[in-house]
């Protein structure tokens, strides 16, 4: 059922980062403390662990291969409990390697560490790939007696969730195949991307900057510096667009043979399975955002470039902050004061589980040469505790991506008693507790505003968050579409993605823009159509399902936070209906997404009042 990737994901809209360098001036940035993992490569804790591991599974094959359509359910139970024990012995191994190697991406030795630990790992876990096929082939009539049992029923949800891959499920050989070949297929095209990004340098007015620091130039307040920074993005991605091209090529193909093999029925369909949310639901959720277009981007940007002064805007002006707000940097006390008490306002169970990570060493934040870009929060396993990166370089939009990552981390704590099958949620509701988090900090801001401009300042911001992880995702999402339909006709050049992916930017941000001679190659650095396609409909599913959660919250829903914490402990056991049916919410119904999208437009609504 897993892989064990070491590499967490980076979130799309975090607003951090990254420049050569220590703390910068931000006051004492924490670094992480892997020893609640592991104290080193070499130390014999892991040594034990990896040969524990090697055992196991070797053991765990000999003793249930051929034989768990005869388990009655104790048995079961116990074969269950053993195969949860070598996913956590796996899972920290593999932990402890990914977030060494995002420390560093450049350092050698962290990266043959990290695909050593894969390569053993790999190997010694092919023995098990019979278990969910064979599982799979236990008639229903017995599973469903079986799963009725109490030391099984609570176990029933992971192992429907597998089940419904039974459909594409190919033979025994074919599966040890692809699970040995993973290492070298797309964990290796995954690897290659990261590597080239890591290394990536553009040249901003006579300065060496990596991808994150000339990103963050995107939202300077000096126009001059924006236009440069964009322009020297378009140049090296340009210059590195073969290579680019030949990832996304190879990892379509790769992926459409598997789908082709496994008879799914569109490129999306595996996504669907993994989040378990019905194609339907993406669906309404896609096209009900696309309807909105006008209402919300295409007006947004239409009044942002009255702000400016300009006529058209550039794809340079999109994140710029506005003439009014006062350009300041956020000490990182601040920002975790400003995080803290939002959470505590909502409920001090909320500040206590954060805490932690600020205390022990459970957030990196710092900037430093050839740490991987953007934000995350990973969970490692559920015996130890997630870790959460930053890039932190104290603008506004780090603070909220703080809150935004420390949301995932309160989650991640919260699921973790659930146990290692079942902690993890569908990437549909794993958005939920962070951009909830995101959330309950901007209101705090917004209340605490004292003049109208700066009431603007912070509406204006969060409009363009919700932008990009709303419309900006789903445009996202479009492009994959394409991608993968059009990869499956043969063979992309550069210039074939380049259009692409300029078929949905004037779609999704409207006429107020001009698009400069280059954005056509900004798809390329992007790492989740790398790593995990179609993961992007998931910011906009988790900012939908959070706008009405929230608007629920502030109708003074009795017992929210109760509720609240609930569905942030159910993690992976229940699905999306019966977690947001105590909240009279269903996101099967159309009226649902356009509840998510009215938040969004009547903060536009605000922004135009103020102009009149």
């Amino acid at each position: 059922m897993t892989r064990y990737s070491p590499l967490p994901l980076a979130d799309a809209n975090s607003g951090s980062g990254a420049a050569p360098g220590g703390a910068g001036g931000f006051g004492a940035l924490p670094d992480w403390d892997l020893s609640d993992l592991y104290t080193a490569p070499d130390a014999p804790e892991l040594a034990r662990d990896m040969a524990w591991l090697e055992t196991e599974c070797a053991a765990f094959a000999r003793d249930y291969e051929g034989k768990l359509a005869t388990l009655d359910a104790a048995a079961m139970a116990e074969c269950i409990h053993r195969y949860e024990a070598i996913d956590t012995t796996a899972g920290r191994i593999m932990s402890y390697a990914g977030l060494r190697y995002y420390q560093n991406t450049v350092d050698a030795g962290r990266a043959k560490f990290m695909s050593d630990a894969q390569d053993r790992i790999t190997g010694y876990t092919t023995p098990l790939v019979f278990f969910s096929l064979e599982f799979n082939r236990i008639e229903d009539a017995t599973y469903q007696a079986l799963f009725s049992d109490p030391a099984l029923a609570r176990y029933k949800p992971v192992f429907d969730r597998m089940r419904a891959m039974k459909p594409y499920q190919l033979s025994d050989e074919l599966e040890k195949f692809l699970h040995d070949q993973s290492v070298v297929g797309a964990a290796a095209w995954n690897r290659l991307f990261d590597e080239t990004t890591a290394a990536l340098e553009f040249d901003v007015n006579g300065e060496k900057l990596n991808l994150e620091a000339t990103t963050t130039l995107m939202q300077d307040h000096d126009r001059a510096k924006r236009e440069t920074a964009a322009k020297a993005l378009a140049g090296v991605f340009d210059d590195n667009l073969k290579i680019f091209a030949r990832v996304h090529n190879t990892l379509a193909k790769d992926k459409e043979i598997e789908d082709r093999w496994r008879k799914m029925p569109t490129p999306q369909t595996a996504r669907h399975l993994s989040n378990d949310v019905e194609p339907e639901v993406v669906e309404a959720l896609r096209n009900a955002v696309v309807a909105a277009y006008p209402r919300l981007s295409h007006r947004y940007y239409r009044l942002k470039a009255k702000w400016l002064g300009l006529d058209r805007l550039q794809i340079w002006d999109r994140n710029a902050p506005l003439p009014t707000e006062t350009p300041r940097t956020i000490m990182w006390d601040e920002a975790k004061a400003t995080v803290l008490g939002a959470y505590a306002d909502f409920s001090p169970k909320m500040a206590e589980i954060a805490q932690p990570f600020f205390d022990k060493g459970w957030i990196d934040a710092g900037v430093k040469p050839g740490k991987a870009p953007g934000a995350f929060a990973h969970p490692t396993v559920t015996t130890v505790h997630p870790y959460v990166m930053l890039n932190y370089l104290g603008k506004p939009r780090d603070v909220m991506t703080l809150a935004h990552e420390l949301g995932h981390g309160v989650h991640q704590v919260l699921a973790a008693k659930q146990g290692e099958l079942l902690a993890s949620t569908p990437l549909t509701l794993a958005e939920t507790a962070s951009v909830f988090g995101e959330m309950l900090t901007f209101r705090a801001l917004l209340d605490r505003a004292k003049t109208p401009a700066e009431r603007k300042t912070l509406l204006a911001g969060k409009v363009e968050d919700m932008i990009n992880t709303v419309v900006r995702q789903i445009a996202f999402y479009d492009f994959e579409c394409k991608l993968h339909a059009a990869r499956a006709k043969g063979e992309l050049t550069p210039e074939d993605i380049n259009a692409l992916w300029m078929s949905v930017q004037a779609e999704s941000l409207g006429d107020a823009f001009d698009f400069m001679p280059g954005y056509e190659t900004f798809w390329c650095y992007i790492p989740h159509f790398v790593h995990t396609p179609f993961y992007v409909y998931a910011y906009a599913f988790g900012d939908g399902l959070v706008n009405a959660l929230y608007a629920t919250y502030a109708g003074g829903l009795p017992d929210f936070q109760s509720k609240y914490f609930a569905m942030l402990e159910a993690g992976g056991s229940k699905h999306h209906k019966e977690l947001l049916a105590p909240f009279g919410l269903d996101a099967s119904d159309p009226a649902f997404w356009n509840r998510g999208l009215d938040m969004i437009a009547g903060f536009i609504d605000e922004l135009e009042a103020m102009e009149a």
